[in-house]
């Protein structure tokens, strides 16, 4: 055989680019523990393992972001790129009956159900956490596994990097491996993203002109976040001494009371989101037991899909992180009503984004997010905590579908881990047949779980109208 035809036979190189700004970010967030993006589903009938993976492999191939791996060079400046290979090569981890109760005896929680205990496993068994940075050359960024949970029901576990799969990624891939999986693994046929090769990160797809900001500007919002960080007020940590990770608490409304908050939410001409911040604020203040007259500033993120507002636009099934934030902050005392507050956390971002801050500020809050990561002793208890609550501008909406009942899926979770660098309390929101599911993700250590959850559902009862 010639040298010209072994060339020829040889595989393509792999392709890839430089992380941008906010991906960059999220890689120095993940090993410390926040970031770790994570989609369970519960299914009532056995997954088959060829189809599932054929699926997965298919998923590979339409997104390229999905097979790539993250690369830490050191040459120049530290940085991250993706790298991406020709050939799909996710391989699925398979946990037993046996191997699967072993880990639910270590995480001895009884009152929490198998479900969502592998999902906090998940949320803190990252392949990213605690690497040296002077050895990590190359590492994936997809990851699955199956959960033998009884005779009955099994557990399949998606686990990303942030920089690789935001929330509108997560739920569209829900979305395809529903499809996929109930077609016999084959799926619909669809345009591979860019070519086969990673798309281009959110900054690069800001339009023109929409995130200029000037100089002095920038330097000036730069020391405000900064001297105000010093004045928030957080939940104090209960336990400061064990190792961080994250817990999720659940809580659903029924479809009739969702209504009634969604119809409260459009008689004053305000977004889902600021009824969320708002209950939270309330929740999170009660819980500590302070006098009605004692102020205290709360920040408040908010993460707006950036898709349908960039340039090109792009659509909901186009993977990766695409979120952009804006960080408000707000004076709380005792004694504000859920809907007085809901309108003012609202109008405040409702300004934001008009005045296009969550494309000038993307900068500068990653900046920040990175110096807190760098310098973890300027807040409070070495917690990297940026601001109280985080929310998202809209909720996913959902529907239950012949598909979902063919593959046997009788429930889903999914959100992001939030133990390292964030907030105290992170709202993953979904109206799910019209009924509103929150997964509530907190730092392990950050008030009381049952405490806050009553207080957030009771919280909710000011919206009856």
């Amino acid at each position: 055989m010639s040298d010209q035809q072994q060339d020829t036979d040889a595989p393509p190189p792999p392709k890839g680019r430089p992380a941008g700004g906010t991906e960059q970010s999220w890689c120095k967030a993940v090993p410390g523990g926040t970031g770790i993006t994570v989609l369970s589903l519960l299914l009532s009938k056995p997954p088959n393992f060829s189809i599932l993976q054929n699926t997965l492999h298919n998923l590979q191939i339409s997104h390229p972001i999905l097979r790539s791996k993250l690369h830490f060079s050191t040459t120049t400046t530290p940085s991250f790129s993706f790298i991406t290979p020709p050939t799909p090569h996710l391989q699925i981890q398979l946990f037993d009956l046996s191997s699967t109760a072993e880990i639910l005896r270590s995480l001895n929680n009884p009152s929490l159900s198998p479900f969502q205990l592998i999902l906090e496993h998940e949320l803190n068994n990252t392949t990213w956490r605690d690497l040296d940075l002077s050895l990590y050359s190359e590492t994936d960024v997809f990851f699955a596994s199956v959960y033998s949970l009884s005779d009955a029901e099994w557990a399949v576990v998606l686990r990303l990097h942030t920089a690789a799969c935001d929330r509108t990624s997560a739920a569209a891939l829900l979305r395809e491996i529903s499809a996929a999986v109930a077609e016999g693994g084959g799926g619909v046929e669809r345009e591979i993203e860019g070519g086969g090769e990673v798309s281009l990160g959110i900054e690069d797809c800001v339009p023109n002109g929409k995130g200029n900001k000037p100089f002095w500007a920038r330097g000036v919002d730069m020391v405000g976040y900064s001297l105000n960080a010093l004045r928030l007020a957080n939940l104090n940590f209960v336990d400061v001494e064990s190792p961080r990770c994250s817990k999720v608490v659940r809580l659903k409304i029924s479809s009739d009371h969702t209504h009634r908050i969604l119809s409260g939410c459009k008689s004053r001409g305000i977004g889902l989101c600021g009824a969320l911040a708002a209950a939270g604020l309330i929740a999170g203040r009660s819980s500590k037991s302070l006098p009605d007259d004692q102020w205290e500033k709360y920040a408040v993120v908010t993460l707006i899909d950036c898709r349908p507002i960039l340039d090109p636009v792009l659509s909901s099934n186009h993977l990766g992180f695409y979120h952009s934030a804006t960080l408000n902050t707000h004076d709380i005392k005792g004694g504000e009503t859920l809907w007085d507050l809901a309108m003012r956390t609202y109008n405040a971002f409702a300004n934001s984004k008009k005045n296009n801050k969550h494309f000038s500020d993307m900068a500068d809050i990653n900046f920040l997010m990175c110096k807190v990561i760098d310098n973890p002793g300027l807040t409070p208890s070495s917690s990297m905590r940026t601001s109280f609550i985080s929310v998202f501008e809209d909720p996913v909406i959902d529907h239950s579908s012949e598909m979902h009942r063919e593959i046997g899926l009788k429930d889903y979770m999914g959100c992001a881990s939030v133990h390292g660098v964030g907030p105290s309390i992170a709202i993953f929101d979904t109206i799910r047949d019209g009924a509103l599911d929150c997964m509530r993700g907190f730092k392990k250590g950050v008030g009381k779980f049952e405490n806050l959850r009553r207080s957030l559902k009771n919280n909710f009862e000011f919206s009856r109208i």
